[in-house]
């Protein structure tokens, strides 16, 4: 069963919320902080800022307006995808050099408001302009979609929070939509690992924010269940490592000083691996 057709994750409802905490953070913001360097590699707190706007506008440009712009050409495999989208990337950034933190903020306030709008008027079992493709789907529907988008919502101002020392979002209204979100990329990290089918692993987000997520092999396939019985592998991540983990903002040779491993170590550390990111 891919992602898409399981129980949808609603987030809607969660999209205005964040969109004030990111408001009322930027707006609080110093030059200094500003120009904070941040865990996505070469951005600072304002390229990440400009990056939540042209999601926006992009958003709104190809979803509700059907205006592609640039279009990617020569797409065979998913590293060229990545490619593109981080050319998309940079080429925006350098280009909102030039733009104000007011600016940045007014047209965030404006433009996040008409996305949500816009996101409502899907319907959630239709189809969507885009697959999940870390999730290994090649097609997807509108609520799997809308669900990525929140994710990209959440992950770029907990890469601010912590860039400036703020508090983070890791309260259970909002951070277990996010992680719940990047665990459906778990069967497809494990679509190629060598293993007998009834196979178990669990991954558990400790604390009371996080939850347990179990995949078992059946049929060659791996497949989300419930209540396994007896585990091969567990592996235990604490929320502030998990979003910096599936996110590439933490190495996996960095995250195994600090996860729990119990049963196969091997098939465990696959886990790892899950990149809930177009990166």
């Amino acid at each position: 069963m891919k992602p898409s057709e399981s129980k949808p994750i609603e987030t809607l409802h969660l999209f205005p919320i964040l969109d004030r905490l990111l408001i009322d953070l930027l707006k609080s913001l110093s030059e200094e902080e500003w120009n904070a360097k941040t865990v996505a590699k070469k951005w600072t707190v304002k390229d990440i800022a400009s990056h939540l706007l042209d999601g926006n506008l992009r958003g709104l440009s190809i979803s509700r307006d059907q205006y592609f712009g640039e279009k990617p050409e020569n797409i065979n495999s998913y590293s060229d995808l990545v490619n593109f989208l981080n050319q998309l990337n940079m080429t925006w950034t350098n280009a909102t050099k030039r733009l104000s933190p007011n600016v940045i903020i007014n047209l965030l306030e404006t433009t996040g408001k008409e996305y949500h709008e816009h996101l409502q008027t899907l319907n959630p079992f239709e189809n969507a302009i885009f697959s999940v493709a870390w999730a290994g789907e090649e097609t997807s529907l509108n609520w799997f979609h809308i669900a990525r988008e929140y994710t990209e919502k959440f992950l770029h101002q907990q890469q601010i929070r912590e860039a400036v020392g703020k508090p983070g979002l890791l309260t259970k209204e909002l951070f277990y939509p996010f992680i719940h979100i990047f665990m459906q990329a778990l069967p497809n990290a494990y679509k190629n690992t060598n293993a007998k089918n009834g196979t178990i692993v669990s991954l558990i987000i400790t604390t009371e924010i996080g939850g347990q997520w179990n995949i078992m092999k059946e049929d060659e396939i791996w497949k989300f269940i419930d209540d396994p019985d007896q585990p091969d592998a567990i592996i235990k991540i604490d929320p502030n490592d998990a979003w910096l983990l599936f996110s590439k903002g933490m190495t996996p040779a960095d995250a195994k000083e600090k996860i729990e491993i119990i049963g196969d170590k091997l098939l465990a550390e696959t886990a790892l691996n899950i990149v809930a990111v177009m990166a």
